[in-house]
């Protein structure tokens, strides 16, 4: 039976390559990025123009302009009655 020896020198050149990908990875997309970096930035503000046009027409500021902008009432609400037991734990 034979068997092929691992060396560290393989394992070494291995690590080497993963690296060498991973570092260019890294380059392409931040080229990438910086050279579309006005195109992304304008794409971006678009959209958040899209949906605060979105929300206004959908009603986020809802009721502003008829008067109701949703005050709470002025009457008070009777709050809820406290427990004379304690926490449930027997007095010494």
């Amino acid at each position: 039976m034979s068997c092929k020896k691992i060396s560290f020198n393989g394992i070494a050149n291995v690590l080497a390559s993963i690296s060498a990908v991973g570092l260019a990875g890294i380059i392409g997309t931040g080229t990438y990025v910086y050279v579309n970096r006005e195109a992304i930035i304008e794409d971006v503000k678009e959209k958040a123009i899209e949906e605060v046009l979105k929300q206004v027409g959908g009603g986020a500021i809802g009721g502003a302009l008829t008067g109701d902008v949703g005050l709470p009432d002025t009457q008070p609400q009777a709050s809820a009655p406290v427990p004379s037991g304690g926490l449930g734990i027997a007095n010494f």
